[in-house]
């Protein structure tokens, strides 16, 4: 929407984990070689954990690219609210193996058959586990026993456990000492500071091949740290709000006002959000067999919100253009 008004040939703050726009931040850095050593010894688990929003995907996605020969085969298990057994179907289902309808016993000899296969094609395999703080103990354990597959005294199967903050005290239970004892090599992924926090806005828009337009100012920088705390997708968040803002606004520099702006934007769609469970309380109290969906209810009430601000200000522009001298179109004040 915006790129071309920017004269850019991608979107630079975009929310999917895309390694062509990793930035390497100090803390990425030394993360990448924990991560680069522990792939090097083709065994055990490598744990990375930070906050949502930290660069974990990017990170795993970054090493997998300079890494990549050919010989890696890699499923990702994204959806780790499972039980054990679940877990181990899901697993298997990553790598394209049947397990529908077939006993444990038979989906584990699957799975060990495979990556039998794979080891005598030079091919190595890893498993890469995201959310793994909502794994629970059995399913970790089903994990761990996969590491347990081995062909002429070689591990089968290497795997990357991506989590939250609180993955860390999961993992110093007492029920986590076989798999504490398999650790390999573990980081956790701190913010990037403020410095980098500009370097990293000017890297992903160079990216986009921005050429100076649109230009930040000094305080805007500081605002964009000082409310993300250096966490880069809350920093790619805002500055794509701010980008969109720009163009409905036709701006070529953003000051300190115009983040100012957006943020109270966010800060409206959470109170949104609050708003929702307050009415979401009572209404289930009363009818306990009605289900109430706060994320779609919440959706649709940002959806309405910005698209009203988003045709005000498109109206705004296409008067601008075809009648001089017009009167502006003021929103409509917040529903209540």
């Amino acid at each position: 929407m915006y790129t071309a008004f920017y004269k850019l040939n991608t979107k630079p703050f975009q929310l999917s984990p895309d390694p062509e726009f990793f930035y390497p931040s100090t803390v990425h850095k030394r993360a990448m070689a924990y991560l680069s050593y522990g792939l090097s010894l083709s065994e055990g688990f490598i744990v990375i954990t930070g906050e949502v929003g930290a660069g974990k995907t990017m990170l795993v996605r970054n090493l997998f690219k300079e890494f990549d020969n050919g010989n890696i085969v890699i499923s990702q298990l994204v959806s780790t609210q499972l039980d054990a057994d679940d877990t181990l179907r899901t697993v298997a289902a990553g790598f394209g193996l049947e397990q529908i309808g077939l006993s444990k016993a038979s989906v584990l000899n699957n799975l060990e058959k495979f990556f039998q296969h794979c080891k005598r094609q030079g091919k190595r395999v890893l498993l890469v586990v995201d959310e793994a703080q909502n794994l629970t103990t059995k399913a970790v354990e089903e994990l761990r026993m996969l590491s347990n597959f081995q062909m002429d005294n070689q591990p089968l199967l290497q795997s990357f456990l991506l989590g939250q903050p609180e993955f860390r005290n999961t993992l110093q239970s007492a029920e986590m000492l076989q798999l504490r004892q398999r650790i390999i090599a573990s980081y956790h992924l701190g913010p990037i500071n403020e410095a980098e926090t500009r370097d990293y806005i000017e890297f992903r828009l160079s990216m986009a091949d921005w050429k100076g337009d649109p230009e930040f100012s000094a305080d805007a920088f500081h605002r964009i740290f000082e409310f993300t705390g250096g966490i880069p997708r809350k920093i790619n968040t805002l500055c794509d709000r701010l980008m969109v803002l720009g163009l409905l606004d036709e701006k070529h520099f953003f000051d300190n006002d115009m983040v100012e702006e957006v943020i109270n934007d966010l800060g409206q769609e959470i109170t949104h959000i609050n708003r929702i469970e307050l009415i979401q309380a009572p209404l289930m109290q009363q009818n306990p067999e009605i289900t109430v969906s706060r994320e779609g209810f919440a959706r649709l009430e940002r959806k309405i919100e910005a698209m009203e601000k988003s045709v005000n200000r498109l109206l705004t522009i296409l008067i601008r253009k075809l009648l001089p001298g017009h009167v502006e179109i003021k929103p409509e004040k917040e529903r209540p």
